[in-house]
């Protein structure tokens, strides 16, 4: 496993105390800087972009209108019940409209459909470089493990929503969804590929692997996360022996795979369609 760091926050340098022959020239230099804020600030509230730091406020990047929803749904879940939450509760959270939200996300299940996309996004632009020397094995645990790194901060939240959702099988449903279109990426950054034949078989393996080493994170207060490593590392060894034995099935029945395929193709191919990547066919708006 490997530690996340969290950002380090710069320390404010201390002014330097003036000099007492100054005093009225620092006061004036520090009038005027005043000024010179207030009239900047002035020209952002009317609408013209400052230069640096125009993006941020207290120190803290600002939040993309989903991001703030998807937050603000976390924070929710963390302190009442999710079937108590309403889109209405999430919108005013969020500091943003019905219809702005609306326009947004469908459900407020693909406002926590929306969360997989920032986790993904921590893990894939974090430094993976060195991983492509690891076996396979080793690839994998680690992708996963920065995977619940990230998750860290909502853990909470996610604790409370699982129970929620644990008795309801069309929103299992639903997430399992959302988490085979993440858990590719998951396997991309491992080096592990997702296409051909077993393709899926993997994919599928790994989402409930990693739903079941879930479970055992949720409730390990432990920093070390010592259960969840070694849950994590079984799940990984049990889904190489099924593997393995996918691929003696798909080579013995190599032969009756060709036959078919010849079979189909002198049939005339079905026309598919295919779904967009808008909101309405997301997944998780059956949440």
């Amino acid at each position: 496993m490997t530690d996340s760091k969290a950002p380090s926050k710069r320390p404010r340098k201390a002014s330097s105390p003036a000099k007492a022959g100054d005093a009225q020239e620092g006061a004036a230099r520090e009038g005027a800087a005043h000024a010179s804020v207030a009239q900047e600030s002035g020209a952002r509230g009317s609408g013209q972009t400052g230069t640096a730091d125009s993006g941020e406020q207290g120190g803290a990047p600002k939040l993309s209108p989903r991001e703030a929803a998807v937050e603000a749904l976390m924070r929710l879940a963390a302190e009442q019940p999710w079937n108590d939450i309403e889109v209405s509760d999430i919108a005013r959270e969020a500091g943003l409209t019905l219809a702005e939200l609306r326009d947004l996300f469908p459900s407020k299940g693909a406002v926590l459909g929306g969360l997989t996309r920032i986790i993904d996004r921590k893990v894939l632009e974090g430094d993976l470089t060195g991983l492509e020397e690891e076996p396979t094995r080793e690839r994998l645990f680690d992708v996963l493990m920065r995977r619940l790194d990230a998750m860290e901060p909502y853990k909470p939240a996610l604790r409370r929503i699982a129970y929620a959702l644990r008795g309801e099988p069309l929103s299992m449903l639903a997430l399992n969804g959302v988490m085979l279109n993440s858990h590719r990426y998951m396997l991309a950054a491992a080096g592990i590929d997702t296409e051909g034949s077993l393709g899926q078989l993997k994919l599928q393996g790994v989402v409930i692997a990693f739903a079941r080493v879930t479970q055992v994170w949720l409730d390990d207060d432990d920093p070390a996360l010592a259960r969840t490593m070694a849950r994590l590392d079984k799940e990984i060894r049990n889904g190489e022996r099924i593997m393995e034995r996918a691929e003696d099935v798909r080579r013995l029945t190599a032969p009756l795979r060709a036959i078919g395929r010849s079979f189909l193709d002198r049939r005339p191919r079905d026309r598919r369609s295919r779904d967009g990547d808008g909101d309405e066919s997301d997944p998780a708006a059956a949440i």
